[in-house]
């Protein structure tokens, strides 16, 4: 015990931590003081909620299929289309009804460059496409 009245058994040899704590808790509340708050703000159109959502009156057109294959050759719905000509034919398809849109449906190879797809996202973007999606095969 390290409060004996124990006369004959000379200094107590138990180590206090205490000031050893209380250090390493003001060290760590430095540290977390000072350490760097990585946040970087990220802008996301999140769709708001609707109590009353509006009725669904036209029919939603077919998908349109666009597929990369591993040669980096674009196929708009299994048509070969070259790469220049896609911007022109979504821009075409949107301003048919631009409030109903067909869902494009991206389908990539694994090998196809990463670089064709880029375009086609950044065409699509450009192009005001509101419905993207990707096939998973």
């Amino acid at each position: 015990m390290a409060f004996s009245n124990n006369s004959d058994s000379g200094a107590i040899s138990d180590i206090n931590v205490t000031p050893l704590v209380d250090v390493l808790l003001v060290l760590l509340i430095i540290f977390m003081v000072t350490a760097p708050t990585v946040s970087y703000p990220i802008d996301v159109n999140l769709p708001q909620p609707t109590l009353n959502p509006p009725p669904q009156t036209q029919e939603p057109p077919p998908p349109i299929a666009l597929r990369i294959d591993a040669t980096g050759q674009v196929f708009w719905n299994d048509n070969p289309t070259p790469l220049q000509a896609i911007p022109g034919m979504m821009k075409e398809t949107v301003q048919r009804d631009p409030t109903n849109q067909p869902l494009l449906e991206i389908d990539t190879n694994e090998d196809a460059e990463y670089g064709i797809l880029a375009k086609v996202l950044a065409y699509a973007k450009n192009a005001d496409m509101k419905k993207i999606g990707f096939v998973q095969k």
